[in-house]
C-alpha cells in the first residue's frame, strides 16, 4: 500500500454527494426556464424580466467563482463546499418567499454566491478524490449533476410547479441544498486544500493560449444549448402546440440523454483522449441543431432530435475539463474556477441572445444561432488541442 492510496478510499460516496449537490445547484439554474410563464403572473411582471434572474444568477457565478478561489484558497473543501450550499439555501429561500421581481432576483444573486463556492470547488475535488487514471470517470461523475438537473430537476419541477404552485420546486431544493450541506461535512473527506496565491497567479492560466481557447469553447458550448433550451418552448411550439405536457417530455428526452452523454464520455475520454471526444460530439450537436430548425414541427422528430442532442451537448462538457486538468494537473482547481466563469458566462449571455434572436428572426433562428455558437466552439477547440500535450504543456 503506498502513502496515496487511503486518499481515494470513499472516493465513490464523495462523488455521489457532490454530484447531488451539483444537482441541487443545476437544478435551480434551469427550472426557472420552464417556470417562467408561472413565476412572471405570481410577481405581476413579465417573462422577459424574470430571465433576467438566469442572467444575474450566473454572471454572479461567473464573477464569484475567481474571486474565491483566491480569497478562500485555504479554506477546507467540504467546509467550502457545505457552506457554499447554506449560502444557496438562503438565497433559495428568499427568491422562493418572494413578492416582487426585484427581490425574486436579489434572491437568485444571493443563491449565485453559494454556487459560486461551490461548482468550480466540487469539480476540482472530483479530480483529487481518485486516483490520476480515472480522473475523466470522476469529473463524468460530477458533471452528471447537472446533466440529471436537465433530466429530472427542470421537468419535474415544471411539472410541481404546475400542480402545486412555482414556489414549490424552489422550496424543495432549499431543502435539498440543506441536507446535502449536512452531508458534505459527513461524508467528503480527503480532499487536499488549496494554496494561498495571488489573484496574479490566478490569472497566470489566462496568459496561456491554450488555456483560454478551452474556455473559449467552454462559453461558446455553453451558450450553443442554452440558447435553444432556455427558449424551447418557443422553438417547439408548432410540435407541442403550446403544451407544458409535451415540451415536458421533450426536455426529459434532452436530459436522460444528457446524463448518458455525460457518463459515456468520461471513460472514452480516458481512453481516446479528449479532442477526438469533443470534436465527435460537437460535431453531432451542430448536426442535431440544424435538423431541429427543419423538424421543430414534428413532435415525434423534435423528440429524436433532443435526445440526439443532449447526448451530445452534455458530454461535451467532460473532455473540455479533461483537457484543462492534462494541461497543468497542479493548478487544476484554479483552471476549473476558470471554467465554472466560462460556463457561467455562457448561461448569462444566453437569455440576451435568444430574446434578441426571437425579436429579428424569430423562433425558427434560435436553433441556427446554437449551431452557429457549436460550430465556433468546434473550431476553437481543435485550434486549441491541436498540438501534442506535452507542448501545451510546456
Amino acid at each position: 500500500m503506498t502513502d496515496v492510496e487511503p486518499s481515494y478510499r470513499g472516493g465513490t460516496t464523495s462523488l455521489v454527494v457532490l454530484a447531488l449537490a451539483m444537482f441541487v445547484v443545476g437544478t435551480n439554474a434551469f427550472v426557472i426556464a420552464g417556470l417562467l410563464p408561472d413565476i412572471a403572473a405570481g410577481l405581476g411582471t413579465e417573462p422577459s424580466r424574470v430571465s433576467y434572474s438566469i442572467t444575474a444568477y450566473s454572471l454572479v457565478v461567473a464573477v464569484a467563482s475567481p474571486v474565491f478561489s483566491v480569497l478562500l484558497a485555504r479554506v477546507p473543501r467540504a467546509a467550502l463546499m457545505a457552506a457554499g450550499l447554506a449560502v444557496f439555501a438562503i438565497g433559495a429561500a428568499l427568491a422562493a418567499a418572494a413578492g416582487g421581481v426585484e427581490a425574486f432576483i436579489a434572491g437568485r444573486v444571493l443563491a449565485g454566491v453559494g454556487g459560486a463556492a461551490l461548482v468550480p470547488t466540487a469539480t476540482a475535488a472530483a479530480a483529487t478524490l481518485v486516483p490520476p487514471h480515472q480522473r475523466g470517470r470522476a469529473i463524468a461523475a460530477v458533471a452528471a449533476g447537472f446533466s440529471l438537473a436537465t433530466a429530472l430537476g427542470s421537468p419535474v419541477g415544471t411539472a410541481l410547479g404546475e400542480l402545486a404552485g412555482w414556489r414549490t420546486p424552489l422550496w424543495i431544493l432549499v431543502g435539498l441544498a440543506v441536507l446535502l450541506a449536512v452531508a458534505i461535512l459527513l461524508l467528503v473527506r480527503g480532499v487536499p486544500a488549496g494554496a494561498a496565491l495571488s489573484f496574479s497567479a490566478r490569472l497566470a492560466p489566462l496568459r496561456r493560449p491554450a488555456v483560454l481557447a478551452m474556455l473559449m469553447a467552454a462559453f461558446l458550448v455553453t451558450a450553443s444549448f442554452n440558447v435553444v433550451y432556455i427558449f424551447s418552448s418557443q422553438v417547439t411550439a408548432g410540435a407541442t402546440g403550446g403544451s407544458g405536457l409535451s415540451l415536458s417530455v421533450l426536455l426529459l428526452g434532452y436530459g436522460v440523454a444528457g446524463v448518458i452523454g455525460s457518463v459515456l464520455a468520461g471513460p472514452l475520454t480516458d481512453r481516446a483522449g479528449s479532442r477526438p471526444v469533443a470534436a465527435v460530439a460537437l460535431a453531432i450537436e451542430i448536426v442535431a441543431l440544424a435538423a431541429l430548425v427543419l423538424l421543430r414541427s414534428s413532435f415525434a422528430a423534435a423528440l429524436v432530435v433532443f435526445v440526439v442532442w443532449g447526448l451530445a451537448a452534455f458530454a461535451v462538457a467532460v473532455p473540455v475539463q479533461h483537457r484543462l486538468v492534462e494541461l497543468d494537473p497542479a493548478s487544476s482547481a484554479i483552471t476549473l474556477s476558470w471554467y465554472s466563469t466560462a460556463m457561467y458566462v455562457g448561461i448569462g449571455v444566453a437569455p440576451l441572445l435568444g430574446s434578441a434572436t426571437l425579436a429579428t428572426g424569430g423562433a425558427v433562428a434560435v436553433p441556427v444561432v446554437g449551431a452557429v455558437a457549436a460550430a465556433l466552439a468546434l473550431a476553437v477547440f481543435l485550434a486549441g488541442s491541436r498540438r501534442r500535450q506535452g507542448a501545451l504543456a510546456s
